[in-house]
């Protein structure tokens, strides 16, 4: 029999030990709330550990800015403050890289009204603490909009936008751990000389970049994809299917397969990069263009691909995530999700652990102050 102060002692553990995830897919009743009730800039999770990162602001009555960083527990929804600001700063959470590394971009307004943009690392998330800096190899004419990643990778790809007026962005490598970088590249195909934004991802095996736009001549058309090989500095770029605009994107690098979904189609696209061919499958019950996909993530895992669809035609009135295999037969759909992007500065996102198959997704709440756990 065990003493009493043992059995008391095995009872606390027992109560805080984090819940076990019930099995089968569907949302869990894990909820993360911004620690300081503001609108979330940003988020992502450690798919190799048990912390996630985000970033929340809101406008003051006296006209200030209160924003902060924080950290949250994947099991609980707990959340750690790491900073906070009481000015006119704001803080963007731009992702979760190799090493548990959180990379938070911060907005500083001077006393000329120019924003003034740093980056620093959340190193490693389980510290709650701010560390080393990031320092891009970009000029003030050019903003970090877009970062493709993969946990399983030490380099990620960063696109940056050229809002001299000139229109030609970059696209480069990093090593956000050692804060090197490969040589920027000037993206001049006329596809990416209008201002839009691509979806970008990393395939790692290959150390390339993968983009996907709407085209410039025929925006209802076919959108365009772009590889960039980091090696050889040698841009291709190809027809893709689907019409207009591409609003996620993301690729296996085990089997160089990537995924997309359009914006005037409301279809999900398939494609092998090896050969650059590809195929679409509009979305389960989707019948028109209120109906289109948004971001998309992929577990590598399990050789999943995971799509997002703010306005649901499985369960109309909410929102779903699709679950495509590579092939692209549609595995399950997961409805009652509440991510519309209409309130999102930053466009919603889906954050995969792929040994858990546990995910977080932007909502329930309308303020876009909350995180929602599920599994697939």
């Amino acid at each position: 029999m065990l003493a009493s102060g043992v059995t008391l002692a095995l009872t606390l553990v027992a109560l805080a030990a984090p819940p076990l995830l019930p099995p089968g897919p569907g949302r869990l009743p894990i909820i993360v709330h911004s620690e300081l009730g503001g609108h979330i800039f940003g988020f992502d999770i450690d798919a190799y550990g048990s912390r996630g990162v985000l970033c929340e602001a809101q406008t003051m009555p006296d006209g200030s800015v209160l924003a902060a960083v924080e950290t949250f527990d994947q099991r609980s929804g707990d959340t750690q403050l790491v900073s906070v600001a009481r000015t006119r700063d704001d803080f963007l959470a731009l992702g979760v890289f190799a090493g548990s590394l959180g990379l938070v971009e911060t907005e500083h307004e001077d006393a000329q009204q120019r924003i003034q943009r740093s980056f620093t690392l959340v190193d490693p998330l389980a510290s709650g603490r701010f560390g080393r800096k990031w320092t891009p190899p970009i000029d003030h004419d050019h903003l970090i909009e877009r970062i493709g990643r993969s946990q399983d990778a030490s380099l990620a790809a960063v696109y940056a936008y050229d809002n001299s007026g000139g229109f030609v962005p970059l696209i480069f490598s990093t090593d956000v751990a050692t804060n090197t970088f490969g040589a920027p590249i000037a993206l001049t195909d006329v596809a990416f000389s209008t201002g839009l934004m691509p979806a970008v991802a990393y395939d790692s095996a290959l150390n390339q970049a993968v983009l996907g736009i709407q085209r410039f001549d025929r925006p209802l058309l076919a959108p365009r994809i772009a590889l960039v090989d980091f090696g050889s500095g040698e841009t291709t770029v190809f027809d893709g299917v689907g019409r207009g605009q591409v609003n996620g994107i993301a690729v296996d690098p085990a089997t160089h397969k990537a995924c997309t979904t359009t914006e005037i189609d409301y279809s999900v696209e398939f494609y092998d990069l090896d050969v650059q061919t590809g195929f679409r499958e509009t979305l389960p019950g989707a019948g028109n263009q209120f109906n289109n996909g948004a971001d998309v993530a992929v577990d590598a895992m399990h050789g999943l691909f995971l799509v997002a669809q703010p306005n649901s035609s499985t369960a109309p009135g909410t929102s779903s995530i699709h679950v495509y295999d590579e092939d692209g037969d549609l595995i399950e759909s997961i409805d009652g999700f509440h991510f519309s992007n209409l309130g999102n500065v930053v466009p919603m996102h889906i954050a995969l652990r792929p040994a858990l198959r546990l995910g977080f997704v932007d909502g329930p709440d309308d303020g876009v102050t909350e995180l929602q756990a599920f599994r697939y």
